[in-house]
């Protein structure tokens, strides 16, 4: 009676991996990657950005400040308009 507890038990942990196997993602392109990772990084900058911007009391920090964050969400669109040129055609 144990045994056939465990071959079941064994079968559905298996069952269990290959629906799992089958529900992957497709694996990302090395571009797709980089893209991913210059996103995460300029949304990342922009959000330190704003951090110190609302705790800045000197006006020329606070400018400098307002200026890394026009050039950040630049970067920003620019990738954008990237990703829209590379997207698929549907």
């Amino acid at each position: 009676m144990a045994r056939g507890w465990e071959n079941k038990a064994v079968e559905s942990m298996m069952d269990d991996h290959d629906n799992r196997s089958k529900r992957r993602e497709p694996e990302k392109s090395p571009e797709q990657m980089e893209f991913e990772k210059r996103e995460y990084s300029l949304e990342l900058t922009r959000k330190g950005v704003l951090n110190d911007l609302e705790r800045a009391t000197n006006p020329r920090h606070r400018a400098q400040l307002e200026a890394a964050l026009r050039h950040v969400e630049a970067q920003l669109r620019e990738l954008g308009r990237a990703a829209e040129g590379r997207a698929p055609k549907e």
